[in-house]
């Protein structure tokens, strides 16, 4: 059995930037490209609506009211919509235009006007785009740098105080037995552990907390649950869905005239942030 120390100076002696780069060399999907968010764009609209989780970041957060924050890889507006009532301004970047045309249209129907969409990737030049420093920098679930020292480097680089980064904990939101059923391999990449043993190397010990997200619905049919089961996988096959669909009808149990899985989805996500000296 090793010892904390020797756990530490394990952990200290591996580069984990050359692993990051490997971890997302192994991912079989583009979370970074623009044709793979805008086809979910939708979906993940309708999602930012529902979902709980931006009340936990925002208690992470704590947002002032003089901050001017850049969310990176905004989405349909999950965190930029609530932060522009705490915040003077957001600047919020993706690279999907499918996304930021929710995000514009959400800002619309709510009357916010200090909200600034942007196009804009992981590997482009913000500069280019009229991006400059913000006392804020958060990258929520959208930590998609391919090289995780000059990803941290352009966070801190944008930050006058603060980065924030939400990052993956084991396989995040996606369930390894659907997976399994369908004969597909699923490897999400890189998790937070990548991103904290990094940053420790770097003299940066931020600050880690878990956010908790818990998934409990109930399918009126079975048809309804692998409709809902489908935005895990790219491009599902007629095969695909005849095994996801099989696997659903065994797995399933009825509730409320329905149909939901026989426990919650629990997914974890860290909060790690730090301070800019």
């Amino acid at each position: 059995m090793t010892t904390p120390r020797q756990d530490f100076d394990l952990a200290m002696s591996v580069d984990w930037n050359q692993a990051w780069r490997v971890g997302r060399s192994r991912s079989k999907h583009r979370w970074d490209g623009r044709e793979f968010w805008n086809k979910r764009a939708a979906s993940f609209a309708a999602h930012a609506r529902e979902s709980g989780y931006c009340n936990e970041v925002l208690a992470i957060l704590k947002p002032e009211a003089d901050w001017s924050v850049l969310d990176i890889g905004c989405g349909a507006g999950t965190l930029a919509i609530p932060l522009a009532s705490k915040v003077r301004s957001v600047t919020a970047t993706d690279i999907s235009d499918e996304m930021l045309g929710h995000l514009e249209e959400r800002c619309r129907e709510l009357g916010l006007t200090n909200v600034r969409p942007v196009l804009a990737g992981w590997e482009d030049d913000w500069n280019a785009t009229g991006v400059a420093q913000h006392d804020v920098v958060l990258a929520s679930r959208s930590f998609f740098a391919a090289d995780l020292r000059a990803g941290v480097a352009k966070l801190n680089a944008f930050a006058r105080k603060r980065v924030m980064i939400v990052s993956l904990v084991g396989d995040g939101p996606y369930d390894r037995a659907i997976f399994d059923a369908v004969k597909r391999p699923l490897y999400r990449g890189p998790d937070f552990r990548f991103v904290t043993n990094y940053l420790a190397q770097e003299g940066i010990f931020a600050n880690v907390t878990f956010i908790r997200e818990v998934d409990d619905k109930t399918y009126a049919t079975l048809d309804e649950a692998v409709q809902g089961m489908r935005w895990m996988l790219d491009d599902l096959t007629p095969a695909e869905e005849m095994l996801l669909r099989a696997h659903l009808f065994e797995r399933c149990v009825p509730r409320d005239g329905g149909l939901a899985l026989p426990s919650p989805k629990v997914t974890r996500w860290a909060a790690i942030w730090w301070d800019r000296p």
